[in-house]
Formats: C-alpha cells, sequence, structure tokens
C-alpha cells in the first residue's frame, strides 16, 4: 500500500473499559495536554475530583471509578487521548462507530460534536443514570469456545426472556447485541430470575457491576430528562460518517443534526443497540483496512472479533483463525494494548 493511507473503521468503546488495570493510563498518554487540563478545570469547578486525580491520586476503587460520573469522562478521554495520537500521514479515519456509551465518543470523534461539547453530555448523562440507576444489565455469551455463532442457543436466549418477562413483576429486555454476547437489561426481579434460569458458564451469567438497564424502556425517565436538559444546537453534521447502534449512516453530507440529537438522546436511551450491526455496515460500507479499537483497555476486542467472525470478514471464521492473524498482522487493533497502539501511533 506505498503511498496510500490504510483505511480504519474506528470503534469507540463503552462502559466499563475503565478499570484497574487502565488505572493510569490516561496520564500515561494525555499527561500535560492542554485539552485535558481544561476538563479537569471544568470538572474542578463543578465540585467534581479532576480526570487527572482519578487516574493518578487516587487509588482504583470499583465503587468510585465505576460510578457513571467518573467512569464515563475517563472513558472518553483515554480514547481522545488514542484518536489524537493516530498517524493521520499513513492511516485514514474512513468511519466511526461504538458500543453503546460509545456512541457518544463516536459523535465527537466524527465531528458531530466539539470535544467539549461530548465531555458535558458523558458527563452529565453519566450522571444522571448513575443518580437514577434504574435496573441492571447481565451479559451471557451464545458462541461457542471457538466464538462460532450458535443461533439456536441466542433464540433460546431471547425466547428464555420473553417467557420470564412479565412474570412476578419482572421486567426483561434485549440491551445490546454485542458480538458473540447478549446484554440483558432489566429489574432486580428480572436479572435474579434470568440468572437463575441461565446455565453457569465459566464466569457467566455475569452482571455488570453498576450498570442501568442501558437502551431498555426502563431508561424512559433518564430519556425525557435529557430531551429537556440538551438541546440540539450543538449537533451538526459529521466530518466522518457515523454507525449508530442501528446500523443507520449518517454522513457529511446527508445529516439533519436534530434528527442525530433525536435518536441520541431518544431512541438511543430506550431501545437495544445493535452494536453487531454497527460492525456489519462499517465493514460492508466502507471497506476499513483495519478496525482500530480506541483505550481504554482491551476488554471490547474480543466482542467485536465475535461479531466479525459472524459476518467471514477477511476470512475469519473462528476463534484460532483469528488469533494466527492477530499474530500474523493484527486486522483488529486495540490501542488499550501497548503494542498494538504503537503500530497507528505518529
Amino acid at each position: 500500500m506505498s503511498g496510500t493511507r490504510e483505511r480504519l473503521l474506528v470503534v469507540c468503546p463503552g462502559r466499563g473499559t475503565y478499570n484497574q488495570t487502565e488505572w493510569g493510563s490516561l496520564l500515561r498518554h494525555a499527561a500535560g495536554s492542554e485539552w485535558l487540563a481544561r476538563f479537569d478545570a471544568r470538572r474542578r469547578e463543578a465540585g467534581l475530583p479532576t480526570l487527572s486525580e482519578l487516574d493518578g491520586e487516587m487509588p482504583f476503587r470499583q465503587s468510585l471509578h465505576g460510578r457513571g460520573e467518573h467512569a464515563a469522562p475517563l472513558i472518553h478521554a483515554c480514547a481522545l487521548a488514542d484518536l489524537l495520537a493516530i498517524d493521520p500521514g499513513r492511516y485514514e479515519i474512513v468511519a466511526v462507530t461504538g458500543n453503546s456509551m460509545g456512541w457518544y465518543i463516536a459523535l465527537a470523534a466524527g465531528g458531530a460534536l466539539e470535544h467539549e461539547e461530548a465531555f458535558t453530555l458523558i458527563g452529565s448523562m453519566g450522571l444522571m443514570m448513575q443518580e437514577a440507576l434504574i435496573g441492571g444489565q447481565l451479559l451471557y455469551p451464545w458462541v461457542d469456545e471457538q466464538w462460532r455463532p450458535q443461533w439456536s442457543r441466542r433464540r433460546e436466549l431471547l425466547a428464555l426472556i420473553g417467557r420470564l418477562h412479565g412474570e412476578e413483576e419482572r421486567e426483561l429486555y434485549l440491551s445490546i447485541e454485542l458480538g458473540g454476547m447478549l446484554v440483558f437489561g432489566g429489574n432486580e426481579a428480572g436479572l435474579a430470575a434470568l440468572s437463575e434460569a441461565l446455565p453457569p458458564r465459566e464466569r457467566f451469567p455475569l452482571r455488570l457491576p453498576q450498570h442501568a438497564a442501558f437502551h431498555t424502556p426502563l431508561q424512559r425517565e433518564v430519556r425525557d430528562a435529557a430531551r429537556e436538559r440538551f438541546t440540539a444546537a450543538p449537533f451538526r453534521a459529521p466530518r466522518v460518517p457515523l454507525v449508530d447502534g442501528r446500523g443507520h449512516v449518517w454522513t457529511p453530507w446527508s445529516c439533519d443534526p436534530r434528527a442525530l440529537w433525536d435518536y441520541t438522546l431518544g431512541e438511543q436511551l430506550v431501545a437495544p443497540y445493535d452494536f453487531t450491526a454497527a460492525l456489519r455496515v462499517g465493514v460492508r460500507e466502507f471497506a476499513p483496512d483495519r478496525i482500530v479499537i480506541p483505550g481504554p483497555g482491551a476488554t471490547l476486542g474480543g466482542a467485536t472479533a465475535q461479531a466479525l467472525i459472524q459476518l467471514g470478514w477477511q476470512g475469519l471464521d473462528d476463534k484460532a483463525a483469528f488469533q494466527a492473524r492477530q499474530a500474523e498482522d493484527p486486522l483488529l487493533i486495540s490501542m488499550g494494548i501497548e503494542a498494538q497502539r504503537n503500530l497507528v501511533v505518529g
């Protein structure tokens, strides 16, 4: 590919990606940056610990760092540090998508929101969801150990939540289509019944700590409050195409900013987020050479690889084939892994 830039699809991470092992990664990559100083000043004015303090001075505690008003802006800042480090001379970002909260980061990465505006939106939504903390989320795989699709298992899981929902005041919904896993959202009664009904499999079923029932009707109250608080004014057509949680593409030349606001603070909050569909559209419509996941961490890599295996992208058909290709010439670059980050930074 001499003389041409490689095409990248950027996949922005969601909640749950900043954990003990990621503590310190923000300052490692962004200490002294002017934009981080601005973010810190904004949080100081709001009476919140700064991102630099959370990442460098306060020892990691899940009960603190995992709270929405801290976790969400930390993840945004880590992703921003990585995005700014990608070498524009060698790589062209042709489209941006994200998983769940990663959609807000994608809005900034694609230019539909300025990073300051995205910082406000991300921090505020994290706080609103933390204060409401309606319901929770539970994760369960439907692929086999080699990440090959088991479609009958997927159908059985969806049928199970259909049977449990509505009984004994249980509420259960599909929350996120996450590669080879399904994320379910529901109230406590629903999640308890689902956890009991699912056959144990390694560490699953896995309850996600400090997560509300995102992308389900249980978030209607948060949606209504967000629409009152945030206007469509800061939204604009993106500079780079965005693929949302339905697989819909928002292009620089055809985007209605108010419709983008309406989706972001409307359907996106209360309907299932189809991360798998977003990836499918991203790779088929924009033909990237590689897929890049900015930090923190690398937990989204497995789900992304599982989705690519379902698509048969670049001949991938199971976990072993994916790992062999990664060892030879990585198609999927997780910037939370330092050796992979070094492949794309300037």
